[in-house]
């Protein structure tokens, strides 16, 4: 979020510092939406450490066992890659938003950034809710690499699916429904999973 921030700040233009505000107001509640669904996920395996979370995953998957967490965590998803109904950062309608003073070689890296950043989300998002490198037959970093994959691929689909909202009915999505939703089902989980 800082970095987005910054992204749209630092050419001291008009449309790339509204498009930063826009993108801060809509994924600060975002990332208080997966802070509950990660918790929810690491209390199975009563540890946040990673691989604590895939071994709690060997009998049962995160996301059938918390079937609310991967579709809101993908919501997360959608947020820090910029797409679909979170893209406000970078919007047409802001002549291209935190990336309206770019072209050439910035303009690649920032690109770059955000393809990274949708790696990281879809392994992340694998390893929390889908089992990680647990899976038969297959050695363990194939299963990691195809979950990986089909997050990625649900990721960009999803953000080409879902048409954005006005600001301002995306706030009260995301704080009125989308938040509480996430913290029924931390709860929901919690229940079962502590005694």
């Amino acid at each position: 979020m800082v970095v987005v921030f910054l992204h749209g700040w630092s050419p001291n233009a008009p449309f790339p510092l509204i498009g930063a505000y826009r993108y801060v107001a809509i994924a600060l509640p975002a990332m208080l939406l997966s802070m509950f669904v990660l918790i929810g996920a690491a209390l199975p395996a009563k540890s946040l450490s990673v691989v604590e979370v895939v071994e709690a995953q060997r009998g049962l998957w995160n996301v059938v066992r918390q079937p609310l967490g991967l579709p809101l965590f993908m919501a997360l998803g959608l947020a820090i890659t910029l797409r679909g109904p979170f893209d406000y950062a970078d919007g047409a309608e802001l002549a291209g938003g935190t990336s309206a003073e770019e072209s050439g070689p910035a303009l690649a890296l920032w690109k770059f950034a955000r393809a990274a950043m949708l790696v990281a989300f879809s392994a992340m998002a694998a390893t929390a809710f889908l089992g990680g490198h647990l899976g038969p037959v297959l050695p363990g970093p194939v299963w990691l690499l195809l979950k990986t994959l089909a997050v990625m691929a649900a990721t960009v689909a999803a953000g080409r699916f879902f048409v954005r909202m006005p600001p301002a009915r995306m706030l009260t999505l995301l704080w009125v429904v989308l938040l509480p939703l996430s913290f029924a089902s931390l709860a929901l989980v919690g229940v079962e999973v502590l005694p």
